[in-house]
């Protein structure tokens, strides 16, 4: 085996232990991971810090999420393989990269055309045929493809926004990060019932708001 490919084996290692770590534990969360490679993700100066457990800006003022957040948060949606999944914010696309490997279809959307655009190139390199990229609102959902088995949001809001919460399928669960501002936000799971909603704190994170409209470039 060549060093780089000896290198390229222990730092996958050390990423894998990191997200354990951290408490993504679930073999199917970590087997997804292992395959979709972050690096193919992250671009320019940031490029050689795309194995390291943290949060990377991105084009358009957005940010790639830390690893084990990702892994936390596909951990904690207990995706089945026939599930259809919505993602409001693609960013980099990373995270619906992972989703993909653990449901038979993912709609992504965000408000930035740019990263879409993006997102989606690497989506067909990897040939990733299950993920649907789309410029849109996502504070509004998706009421066309509606509902949806699980919600993923990876942007926070003050409250889990209305439109996203009716399109969850009764079973359904949706987790997202909930707060007034970026210093204070908790990490939640939400379970429709056919009664109502139960809510679940899981841990605090800190994301970027949830923005109603369109970006500049979109």
């Amino acid at each position: 085996m060549s060093d780089e490919a000896d290198h390229s084996a222990e730092r996958q290692m050390q990423f894998l232990f990191a997200l354990r770590s951290r408490g993504v534990t679930e073999a199917r969360v970590l087997s997804a991971m292992e395959r979709i490679d972050r690096g193919r993700f992250v671009r320019g100066h940031f490029a050689g810090r795309a194995y390291e457990d943290m949060p990377l800006p991105i084009a358009c003022g957005q940010t790639i999420s830390q690893p084990s957040v990702v892994g936390l948060m596909t951990q904690a949606l207990r995706l089945s393989p026939r599930d259809k999944v919505l993602e409001v914010g693609t960013g980099s696309g990373y995270q619906a990269a992972i989703l993909s490997q653990l449901a038979r279809r993912v709609y992504t959307v965000d408000r930035h055309r740019h990263l879409v655009r993006e997102a989606a190139a690497i989506f067909a390199e990897l040939d990733l045929a299950n993920i649907i990229a789309l410029t849109a609102d996502g504070s509004f959902g998706l009421p066309e493809q509606a509902p949806f088995d699980r919600i993923l949001v990876t942007a926070a809001a003050e409250d889990p926004p209305g439109p996203l919460l009716a399109q969850l399928r009764i079973g359904g669960i949706m987790v997202l990060p909930v707060g007034q501002s970026d210093t204070v936000q908790q990490l939640i799971r939400v379970t429709r019932h056919e009664t109502g909603y139960e809510y679940d704190e899981l841990r605090p994170v800190r994301f970027v708001p949830l923005v109603e409209g369109l970006g500049r470039d979109g």
